[in-house]
């Protein structure tokens, strides 16, 4: 597709990032099963769902926007899964998978915030009003699991150093 106009790009980064959307979904659930850790798994579940309500507010931006969904190709994830899968059979300590898959799990976060922030840009710059509402709020959800991680990232490292600190 030849991009011509700001609607185009932004068309063609919408339909993007609903692939993208539609495919964290599946990768937080396959990564809160690999995690063996309720709590990782609760998290990783939320998450997933989480982006079904994301990919909801795309398709009403969608409506809004009197537009349907571009079909281009997208390899980013599918390699992100892949190497995901190759490096965590490699670990063994239970106590690093579960580290593992938070910051893969982050590193996702990351990636789509990127995503909703860069369309987010492109909705004002096309003026296509409330729809901008609709990104934001998506964007809202990937900053507060990020943080929300990272959080829990810091817990098991604090928990780590206090088990290390008094069994000496």
């Amino acid at each position: 597709m030849s991009i011509k106009d700001p609607m185009n790009a932004f068309l063609v980064l919408l339909s993007n990032v609903r692939r993208t959307t539609e495919r964290s979904a599946k990768i937080y659930t396959e990564l809160g099963e690999l995690a063996n850790d309720p709590d990782v798994k609760a998290s990783m579940d939320a998450r997933a769902f989480v982006q079904t309500g994301s990919l909801a507010k795309i398709d009403e931006v969608f409506r809004l926007i009197d537009k349907k969904p571009l079909d281009l190709p997208g390899t980013i994830q599918d390699a992100f899964i892949e190497e995901f899968r190759t490096e965590f059979k490699s670990i063994e300590s239970q106590p690093v998978r579960r580290l593992y898959v938070l910051a893969k799990a982050i590193r996702l976060a990351h990636f789509r915030i990127g995503e909703w922030v860069a369309l987010v840009a492109a909705a004002d710059f096309t003026r296509t009003g409330g729809v901008g509402v609709l990104l934001e709020t998506c964007l809202a959800e990937d900053l507060a699991f990020a943080e929300r991680t990272r959080r829990f990232l810091r817990k098991l490292a604090e928990a780590k150093v206090a088990a290390a600190t008094s069994s000496t």
